[in-house]
């Protein structure tokens, strides 16, 4: 049977942990925080004292043969020439409630690493001292025991052999997983066309270390199981530990769970786990009065208690050998009293796929630590990736508002306190630069002199104690650097907004003890928010570097900085890292040199594949004679009204028309309601929510006895993700080439792109390559199956241009140029009627 490697820490607390899950704020940066009073302390002990000493252990128990590691704290020898363990903790408990013995987790990390030591260097005596840092009082408690190795060994084996049925079930499982998926067959009769090949660039990329691949595969390919069999392959055949399968969309990841059902029915004698981790506010019990979680045992009676009863719930779990959706867990946690978040957490590390989003992964605030802090035997299976450089960015930016200083000051009411100070001297800083780049803000008006968007007045309010004092020349504030881009108000800087930091930093110590000291009450609220945002805020400062931008913005009272990250490669590279190999793919992933470059995969193999429906299924229309740039705008609503009219009167169905914007998509429809009233309209209205998104879609009906026409968002929540097969959508336009909006902040990532280093395709980057990503994507909706038939309607003269023509698909080769209505009208009918 193969080796088991736990670490001390793992040992001791899966078996020992007792209590209560308890979120209450306790301090995020304890861990840091923790690590820097280790330091001080070993540092304080001397010469004679040995930090952070490896040790590792090989013994066998039962069969079982482990390697047990980890780093004890600190060793040294005593006056008396007994060797000492030390095992340090930071606590911010009561002094009065540090007994030595509230946690017995931490006599058992020392009484493991003092057996290990002991015995490895031939002693037969030896003690452990357990040293507490109580932070908030800057004291140090030690409590110490000797011990007999023989005793340490009896404990330490005591551990080994209460784990063994789990060492033994987590073993043989592994066994059986490995045995199962080297008979493991393709679970179709048949392999659809461009299957195949995808598959087995999965499999080329797993078998190798350190691999990328990137993939364009249309839809009908069945891209789940591509790349999940051969993933499972490779698995079997030792190149790999465990997958994880991460998308943007829940429905993705019910595809996932399917496929994984329908391998365990092609091949019942499949041993696999699989698991699927959903938000925690998502899968909560007991949710708050607000909607929220309130992970607090004398509120949540599913963490009251939750380690004495944890292990039972996962032994349940793992019993089934199942795959563990989101209902499953559910079921197993409302059966045990148990957290189903926490219990998923728990039982990933026992599952062979993990399924979940994107942020398990690239997140740096919410990746899961257990897995990703180092590098793993990982398969990383990453769908949709086409949304991934957007998500990364904004993974990676921050922003914060000079109004969360003033609505944290005011929820603390009267009175002084250190936090109240802190929020103050901040709030100046801002102020400071709210003043800078207010007075700056002085577009012409009419007469051609310069007026101020604001007033002095609007300073004098209750923004300051000190406001005077505080503002500053505004070259100092942006310390003689000109800004890249201003307008009304708003300013974007290469580098951070230096003299903000430390007022900021500031207000973290005296948050975090007032968040200590005042667990409930109805500022506590407002104070959490205000941390968590300069949490994020500060620490995305710190990586701060030539991939961001800084966007200064003033308007009346408030200030918003935003500190924008462009370019996330460096970001998702090191994620990436942390695996063996990753397949990145999606229906729309042209062209890879961009993908490669923004998500830091230089070094990836490409490939695209055809699709495998008929192309005959596919009429495949544009309309070159249109332009729908922003100042043709007016003059092409009723072409364009003509253009849909011509398409849904064709034939009797289902058909959707996408724009770039909601603005011109009313226009346009009012001008086709105007023109063609007898054909019915549905329009996609902001902000819906997901009742309102499932109506819209089932009015899409295959039994609609009249035409019906959805005008919707390119980029919206209909243009991907939607699967209305067969006669529930038989056609759609495409109005536009669905360049983003120009704005500042586009304009500022196309000069970052300009940049010969960066790629030398701002245009491209920031404006044309994901504009022609929605185009594909919303094209996308008609044909979901090999019997579905229809048509789809590009509307843009730009589509007739190389530039656009080249990031086509390679099934679109048929797409025919047409330019005008009638010739339209022709093909239409030709099309329905062969």
């Amino acid at each position: 049977m193969a080796e088991l490697r736990l670490s001390v820490r793992q040992l001791v607390e899966f078996l020992l942990q007792t209590g209560n899950i308890d979120s209450r704020f306790v301090g995020f940066d304890r861990a840091l925080e923790g690590a820097r009073i280790h330091r001080r302390l070993q540092k304080a002990a001397g010469d004679g004292y040995a930090a952070e000493v490896s040790l590792r252990d090989t013994p066998t128990v039962e069969g079982i043969s482990y390697l047990i590691e980890g780093r004890a704290d600190g060793i040294y020898t005593d006056e008396n020439g007994l060797v000492i363990i030390d095992e340090i903790k930071t606590t911010t408990i009561p002094c009065e409630a540090i007994t030595g013995e509230q946690n017995p987790c931490h006599w058992a990390q020392g009484m493991v690493y003092a057996a290990i030591y002991g015995q490895q260097n031939q002693l037969t005596q030896l003690g452990v001292r357990l040293t507490y840092y109580q932070v908030d009082e800057d004291r140090t408690f030690h409590f110490s025991k000797t011990f007999s190795l023989a005793e340490l060994q009896t404990f330490y084996h005591g551990l080994l052999l209460q784990y063994v049925p789990w060492a033994k079930k987590k073993l043989t499982h592994e066994e059986m997983r490995t045995t199962s998926l080297s008979q493991l067959s393709f679970p179709f009769t048949q392999w659809r066309k461009g299957q195949r090949a995808l598959s087995g660039a999965v499999y080329q990329t797993c078998k190798a270390e350190n691999s990328r691949l990137l993939c364009q595969a249309p839809t009908g390919i069945g891209k789940t199981m591509s790349t999940l069999f051969p993933a499972l392959k490779s698995m079997g055949e030792g190149s790999g530990e465990k997958i994880f399968y991460l998308t943007a969309r829940t429905t993705a990841r019910t595809a996932v769970e399917e496929a994984l059902f329908h391998l365990r029915q092609h091949c019942p004698t499949l041993v696999l786990r699989g698991i699927t981790l959903t938000a925690k506010d998502k899968v909560c019990l007991c949710l708050n009065d607000e909607g929220r979680p309130e992970c607090l045992p004398e509120r949540c009676p599913y963490a009251n208690g939750y380690f004495d009863r944890v292990l039972p719930a996962m032994q349940d779990a793992l019993a089934q050998d199942m795959i563990l959706s989101q209902q499953a867990l559910a079921a197993i946690a409302e059966k045990h009293k148990v957290c189903p978040f926490e219990l998923g957490l728990s039982l990933s590390e026992w599952c062979d796929v993990v399924i979940g989003d994107y942020n398990y992964l690239f997140d740096p605030v919410v990746h899961l630590q257990r897995f990703f802090d180092s590098k793993g035997d990982w398969l990383f299976l990453i769908d949709e990736a086409h949304n991934l450089p957007d998500r990364a960015r904004a993974m990676h930016s921050a922003s914060f508002s000079k109004s969360q200083l003033l609505d944290a000051r005011r929820a603390l009411g009267k009175g002084k306190s250190r936090l109240k100070t802190a929020l103050s001297q901040a709030n100046d800083a801002l102020l400071a630069y709210r003043k800078a780049l207010c007075d700056e803000a002085v577009p012409s008006d009419d007469t051609g002199t310069q007026t101020s968007l604001f007033t002095q007045q609007s300073f004098a309010d209750e923004d300051s104690d000190t406001a005077e004092s505080s503002l500053s020349h505004s070259d100092d504030l942006f310390q003689g650097e000109s800004p890249l881009f201003e307008k009304d108000g708003t300013r974007y800087y290469q580098s951070l907004p230096g003299k903000l930091y430390t007022p900021l930093h500031r207000v973290l110590a005296p948050a975090q003890s007032w968040l200590e000291d005042h667990r409930d009450g109805p500022a506590h609220e407002t104070i959490l928010q205000l941390y968590f945002s300069l949490r994020s805020f500060l620490r995305v400062a710190e990586q701060y570097d030539s991939h961001y931008v800084t966007q200064l913005s003033a308007h009346g009272s408030e200030l918003q900085i935003e500190l924008l990250c462009l370019d996330p490669s460096d970001f998702v590279r090191k994620s990436l890292q942390q695996g063996r190999s990753a397949v990145l793919f999606s229906a729309t992933i042209t062209p890879p040199t961009y993908y490669k470059n923004v998500l830091g995969c230089g070094d990836a193999s490409a490939v695209a594949l055809q699709s495998p429906f008929p192309t005959n299924h596919l009429g495949l229309y544009c309309l070159g004679n249109i332009s729908t740039r922003y100042r043709d705008r007016q003059t092409s609503l009723l072409p364009i009204a003509q253009a849909l009219a011509t398409m849904v009167q064709s034939r009797k169905g289902n058909y959707l028309a996408f724009f770039p914007s909601y603005s011109y998509l009313k226009q346009v429809q009012e001008v086709f309601v105007q023109h063609f009233p007898h054909i019915s309209v549905l329009v996609q209205e902001s902000g819906l929510d997901e009742t309102a998104r499932t109506a819209f879609l089932q009015r899409f009906d295959a039994e609609n006895t009249s035409t019906l026409l959805g005008f919707c968002v390119m980029g919206g929540v209909f243009s991907e993700g939607i699967d209305l097969t067969g006669d529930r959508l038989i056609g759609c336009a495409v109005v536009g080439v669905g360049l983003p909006q120009v704005n500042p902040r586009q304009e500022i990532l196309r000069q970052y792109y300009d940049i010969p280093e960066n790629g030398g395709c701002g245009f491209d980057y920031a404006y044309r390559y994901p504009g022609m990503n929605k185009v594909l994507q919303a094209a996308g909706r008609v044909i979901r199956t090999p019997q579905d038939k229809g048509v789809v309607l590009l509307i843009d003269d730009r589509f007739t241009q190389e530039e656009y023509r080249r990031l086509m698909p390679p099934h679109w080769g048929h797409l025919q140029y047409l330019y005008n209505v009638p010739a339209l009208e022709a093909q239409l009918q030709a099309f329905w009627n062969p």
